[in-house]
């Protein structure tokens, strides 16, 4: 268990390392997108990006 953790951080450490490194202009875009959409709105797309990758995460330990 811990080294799927430790697979699963790393992998998450890689993206933003590729966004960063690849488009941090992008990256201030959506940042200042998100802070103009808002506390409540920001915390629904929150809430759905951790059912999605729990899903993932869940369909990923089935098979």
């Amino acid at each position: 268990m811990l080294r799927d953790l430790a697979f699963i951080l790393g992998a998450v450490a890689v993206v933003e390392g590729l966004v960063l490194a690849l488009a941090p202009h992008r990256l201030e875009q959506l940042l200042s997108l998100l802070t103009a959409l808002g506390p409540e709105r920001m915390r629904l797309i929150g809430l759905l990006a951790l059912a999605t990758g729990t899903v993932l995460l869940a369909w990923a330990r089935s098979g």
